[in-house]
């Protein structure tokens, strides 16, 4: 195996700062400035599921009439199968030092990837929303104070803060919080679970409801699968001989200990307190063992809340630049990153602001739609990366309109939509249930589909790429850095 090591390493002449507020946005993280063990990410991707929205989520099974048993193996079943596309995404980052979706330009296109970087933005702001409506509940419930849009502005200038200093205070914090969660949340889980009976029913498996389990397994597997798009976002700045099997441990790990937990926690309490919202399911549980107690929790639980808008914020802030970038030639400063960043905190403001609706119907349809229109995306990105082109990508190009991977991804675009239409017949929303899924009886397999659909589109379509080109740009785009250019293969023991 060629190992290009010593390379890297002579040009890592100076520790790279981690202090200050963050320049890069879309650029490529040159070697000199990575830094960071891939142990990191499990704290980013723990915290970043640790906290009241991931509990709300675990809560939507029990909301439609499945009991606990049924609703903790919808969502182990799910965490586990978004995740294994989550981990696998994060591996790239280490290995190419770009943005998720700057990389997607090699399926999509320079100008192609805005599309779907417009749906991700859409998906985030989303989250954001539900982020901050809980975040607002849980203040006014701890204070007794309704402040109702001053909650919101306080939240999102907390969480903005945060996003525009950037990537490794977002990790140290993030590494912070890991033991506060663990401190109060692990005890009050294990005390919980010991002390509090569940009735009789929430331990049976004698009547499944079905629907109720698709719907938790669709949230669930959405849920851990929304982080896709952007999760390689948080990996970019890792060294590049970094071992894409403990990035992808350590992502995997976080994601699954994180979500599971909460979610599982959202079912336990939802069982308990049925009529509840999760802000009053978890206090009602914590006063339930000590009187009192809710408080204490609720406020324990807001830092994450604030977090989890900042790791969302970040992202989308990218995603913006990318959309813009590919219209606009951007130049990627400081004050490029804090204006993108307000931009994405004031729209999720404002969403939470003029928000209407009960919580768990509007966010169990919202992370159902979200599988939908990540899971074509997430297919071809993964293919193109492990099996047409494993990893070998000429950088430079993916920030050249006319380049070689082009303004338009055709093959991508078209994948894409191949993977859209094919869910459409199977696809089990509170607003249209497919015909095949009807006639199978209510069973959401749309995930499968279409992720099956557009892997096998786009394996067809790639078989059209000069892929001995590229990989000979690749190679000279190496040689002008001072490092070869590293396949997959290379790379990965």
């Amino acid at each position: 195996m060629n190992n290009p090591q010593p390379e890297i390493r002579e040009t890592q002449v100076a520790l790279p700062a981690t202090g200050g507020i963050e320049v890069k946005s879309i650029d490529w993280v040159p070697l000199s400035e990575r830094t960071g063990k891939p142990t990191s990410l499990f704290s980013l991707w723990f915290m970043s599921n640790a906290n009241l929205t991931t509990l709300a989520t675990g809560m939507v099974g029990v909301a439609m009439g499945a009991n606990l048993v049924v609703s903790l193996v919808a969502i182990v079943l799910g965490v586990c199968v978004g995740t294994v596309f989550t981990a696998f995404h994060s591996a790239q980052g280490p290995q190419l030092g770009l943005p998720q979706m700057i990389q997607s330009r090699a399926q999509f296109g320079y100008r192609g990837v805005a599309l779907v970087c417009l749906v991700v933005i859409a998906s985030i702001v989303g989250f954001n929303i539900f982020n901050q409506l809980l975040a607002g509940d849980v203040l006014t419930t701890t204070t007794g104070v309704d402040a109702g849009a001053g909650w919101y502005i306080l939240i999102t200038a907390l969480a903005l803060t945060l996003a525009i200093v950037g990537y490794h205070w977002i990790h140290r914090v993030q590494k912070w919080l890991t033991w506060l969660f663990l401190a109060t949340f692990g005890i009050f889980t294990v005390v919980a679970v010991v002390a509090l009976p569940l009735p009789a029913e929430a331990l049976s498996l004698g009547d499944i409801n079905w629907p109720a389990f698709l719907v938790q397994f669709a949230a669930a597997a959405a849920y851990a699968l929304g982080w896709a798009p952007y999760v390689s976002d948080y990996s970019r700045y890792l060294p590049p001989q970094t071992s894409p099997r403990r990035a992808l441990f350590y992502t995997s790990a976080g994601v699954i200990v994180g979500a599971g937990w909460l979610m599982a926690l959202g079912a336990f309490v939802a069982s308990l307190f049925s009529d509840a919202d999760p802000v009053g399911a978890i206090a009602a549980t914590a006063d339930a063992l000590l009187p009192g107690l809710g408080v204490f929790l609720l406020w324990s639980a807001l830092p994450a809340l604030v977090t989890v808008i900042t790791i969302n914020i970040y992202a989308a802030s990218i995603e913006l630049i990318t959309v813009a970038d590919s219209f606009v030639k951007v130049r990627p400063t400081r004050m490029t990153r804090i204006v993108a960043c307000t931009i994405v905190g004031l729209a999720g403001l404002l969403g939470a602001v003029f928000s209407t609706g009960e919580f768990l119907d509007s966010f169990g349809s919202f992370l159902v739609v979200l599988l939908y229109v990540l899971v074509p995306w997430t297919s071809v990105n993964l293919v193109d990366y492990y099996f047409v082109r494993r990893g070998r990508y000429a950088i430079a190009e993916m920030f050249r309109p006319h380049g070689i991977y082009g303004a338009w991804g055709w093959r991508g675009m078209t994948a894409y939509l191949i993977g859209i239409a094919a869910m459409v017949p199977f696809v089990v929303t509170t607003w249209f249930v497919g015909p095949i899924a009807q006639a199978i009886g209510g069973i959401d397999i749309a995930l499968f589909v279409g992720l099956g659909a557009s892997a096998l589109a786009y394996i067809l379509l790639a078989r059209g790429l000069d892929l001995s080109a590229e990989r000979a740009l690749a190679a000279e785009e190496g040689d002008a850095f001072g490092v070869r250019s590293v396949s997959f293969d290379q790379a990965r023991g």
